[in-house]
């Protein structure tokens, strides 16, 4: 069992960053790909970024890239999802995701319980 905890959403203003953290306990952190996810309103979620376990290798949906920054710390059990020149259009809940080998959002194995970011215009 992995257990992933997120924090650092918030309210934002446009242009603004925030920096969303999860933790992962339990099963060896390095056993998963990780993934940030998010969803809005009436939308279905999707993949904002994901990071290989090893590290190595990132992937950002189009609408993110050059914003967006996904990284992990191994040491510490924690992935990171840096966010700048926030727009209104990235407001979602925002989900930490744990996969062996996949972010297909319905083959993920653990899910964290979400953190609310709201950007203003």
């Amino acid at each position: 069992q992995v257990q992933l905890v997120e924090s650092g959403g918030g309210l934002v203003q446009a242009g603004g960053s925030l920096r969303l953290s999860c933790v992962a306990s339990g099963r060896t952190f390095r056993s998963y790909d990780m993934g940030w996810f998010r969803q809005a309103p009436g939308k279905e979620r999707g993949v904002v970024a994901a990071i290989s376990r090893s590290g190595g290798s990132t992937y950002y949906t189009d609408s993110v890239k050059g914003r967006f920054t996904i990284s992990s710390d191994n040491a510490v059990n924690t992935v990171y999802l840096q966010m700048n020149s926030l727009k209104p259009e990235d407001t979602a809940v925002y989900y930490c995701a744990a996969g062996d080998g996949t972010m297909d959002p319905t083959r993920i194995d653990y899910w964290g319980q979400g953190t609310q970011v709201t950007v203003s215009s």
